[in-house]
């Protein structure tokens, strides 16, 4: 295991309520804490917990330790990242395909699945997690299988359950470090959703979580624009959802400016409960009609 996950994911951990770190150590805390947020960060909580029960078992203390901050870390409601590969002696066999299993996953949860399908998500990543992890030790193949196996169940569910679910991405070339996960896409290509409870325009930890990876990609780039369009679904009055496409579009403006995107070059608009991204009869709440989508030019 190397040194670098150590220094991960331990900003804040004090704060969580019930957790007395001069009684628990990381493991037995998180196995004390009530865990709060979105349904997805509760349900990877109690996904963590399980998964550093069975490394304690198996008397993997450091790991043990790093995948319990992580699940304190969601435990009080912030949204944690699937392990990157860096940070593992992976053998150079085994990177093309976690590279891609990641990059498919991250591709699912920048779509919304985290939001949309929080009970998968969750088990799709704790099973990547778990999947590195085995890999690295590279000697208890049945644990090995099995984590791949689980997370590419989830994963395949939620790739068949998402809309506009994204192109396959073309195979990797050969050899061991040519893959980049963390590679830009084109422009025209770049596509963010954000979406938003029932009758609200507030940003929730999976909204920021986006709005985040957005500013950090605007960063790196020379863009002409971003564009925010806000959508709802049928569930109210027409008239009353425009009104809230366009709030939760500027919401998403607000939070992009207040993260040093340049205001002057958000161009934001709404399409009411038009272009849904799923179809559904008068007054159907659809959680994948809630949102606002960014694109860059």
């Amino acid at each position: 295991m190397q040194i670098l996950r150590g220094l991960m994911i331990v900003a804040g951990i004090a704060s969580l309520a019930a957790c007395d770190f001069n009684k628990f150590d990381e493991v037995d805390a998180l196995n004390e804490a009530q865990a709060v947020g979105s349904p997805f960060t509760q349900k990877l909580t109690a996904e963590y917990k399980a998964f550093i029960d069975s490394e304690m078992d198996q008397t993997d203390h450091a790991d043990s330790i790093h995948f319990a901050r992580k699940g304190l870390s969601s435990a009080r409601g912030d949204v944690v990242m699937p392990e990157p590969l860096g940070d593992w002696n992976i053998q150079a066999e085994h990177m093309d395909e976690l590279a891609t299993g990641r990059s498919r996953m991250i591709a699912m949860f920048d779509l919304g699945a985290r939001e949309m399908y929080p009970d998968v998500s969750a088990v799709a990543q704790s099973r990547y997690d778990c999947w590195m992890e085995q890999q690295e030790e590279n000697f208890q193949q049945d644990d090995i299988d099995r984590c791949k196996r689980e997370f590419l169940a989830a994963l395949e569910q939620l790739e068949g359950a998402m809309p506009q679910q994204p192109p396959a991405a073309a195979p990797a070339p050969a050899g061991p470090f040519n893959v980049d996960p963390n590679a830009p896409m084109e422009v025209e290509n770049a596509m963010y959703l954000v979406f938003f409870d029932w009758d609200q325009s507030v940003l929730g930890p999976g909204a920021q979580s986006v709005l985040d990876a957005v500013a950090a990609e605007v960063s790196k780039r020379s863009l002409n624009a971003v564009n925010v369009v806000g959508h709802a679904d049928k569930s109210g009055p027409e008239g009353y959802n425009d009104k809230l496409a366009s709030r939760r579009a500027n919401a998403v403006r607000d939070a992009l400016v207040q993260r040093g995107v340049p205001a002057n070059i958000i161009n934001v608009s709404s399409r009411g409960e038009n272009e849904p991204l799923v179809e559904t009869a008068d007054n159907v709440r659809e959680p994948a009609n809630r949102r606002a989508q960014i694109s860059f030019q």
